[in-house]
């Protein structure tokens, strides 16, 4: 009689969620954090992935808010349509439309801290593999001038212009981290469709803030690859999600939002 074989462990869970609508451009911020909370205490135990279409939204970071143009950035957001927030995380202002693409993934962790920079490198190379899937040439890595500067930031040159010129790389995603004990939320926008209403918000919030950019380096996916959808972006995201945990694989669990809801509710 032989030993029985051991059995295999199962593959990791990830609930794979995607949320009807915006539930308001400060609420969508608060709820992400509802959940990292709910995963350091032990309410959530699967990590979650939520993607949303956000409401037109400019995210602020701490130290803009302490900028003496912070109050006249805040009305240009309004003028625009877009609602002016300030998010925990670090950075400057950024800003996200219908055209774009929030994903929050929000992970219970024993050592949150470890792996902290590695998650912005896999992630930057993620949203890379998935623009590229759909035929925009991204690369990661910052680019002179660009809003929100970031070492992992995933940007793609633009074919030349009409008279042959050549033009500079636009920024497509840019991705934050929050780490609590036991639990870590990494957030990222993609601007997949319709750059000019956030080009224009963020040149006049910079201008309000005092702070030098380069409104050439705001753009969207569709400047690269016209046609491309939100939609054909969250269909590629969840095709190569899995390769996300190196040397795992992955099972990923769809779960409507109402579900989420109910589970973690918001406040």
């Amino acid at each position: 009689m032989t030993d029985a074989a051991p059995e295999r462990p199962l593959d990791p869970a990830l609930d794979w969620v995607r949320q009807e609508g915006s539930l308001g451009a400060a609420e969508d911020l608060d709820y992400a954090v509802t959940l990292l909370r709910a995963a350091q205490s032990g309410r959530l135990t699967d990590p979650v992935v939520r993607l949303y279409r956000p409401a037109p939204t400019v995210a602020f970071g701490q130290r803009d808010a302490r900028l003496p143009g912070f109050d006249r950035a805040r009305q240009a957001c309004r003028d625009h349509g877009f609602t002016p927030v300030v998010r925990r995380a670090g950075g400057r202002a950024a800003a996200y439309h219908r055209g774009s693409l929030v994903v929050d993934h929000i992970q219970r962790d024993p050592d949150a801290m470890r792996g902290f920079r590695d998650r912005f490198a896999g992630f930057g190379q993620l949203f890379v593999d998935v623009f590229r899937a759909r035929g925009v040439p991204a690369a990661v890595g910052e680019i002179p001038g660009e809003y929100c500067a970031g070492e992992f930031s995933v940007h793609t040159p633009l074919p030349a212009g009409p008279d042959g010129a050549a033009r500079g790389p636009v920024k497509l995603a840019g991705t934050a981290q929050r780490v609590v004990k036991g639990a870590w939320l990494f957030s990222s926008s993609l601007v997949v469709e319709d750059p000019a209403p956030v080009r224009a918000v963020l040149s006049d919030v910079y201008a309000a803030l005092g702070l030098d950019w380069d409104p050439a380096t705001a753009g969207a996916a569709s400047d690269a690859e016209p046609g491309i959808t939100v939609d054909a972006v969250a269909a590629a995201l969840r095709e190569a999600y899995p390769g996300t945990q190196a040397g795992t694989r992955t099972r990923i669990t769809d779960r409507p939002w109402a579900d989420l809801l109910e589970r973690v509710p918001a406040g």
